[in-house]
């Protein structure tokens, strides 16, 4: 297991949620970018699990 990969996928991780935080306080959030989002903030979940394993 590499700890700085695995840093900054935490720290990717940590960005995308800020993200979709700011996005969803708009007044009329993107429904298709809060989406894209999450989707990007599974697949970093994901890696991260698979190195912690």
């Amino acid at each position: 297991m590499d700890s700085a990969h695995v840093s900054a996928l935490e720290a990717k991780h940590a960005g995308i949620d800020r993200r979709l935080a700011e996005e969803t306080r708009r007044p009329m959030p993107d429904s298709a970018l809060i989406s894209a989002l999450k989707k990007q903030k599974l697949k970093v979940k994901e890696a991260l699990a698979s190195l912690v394993r």
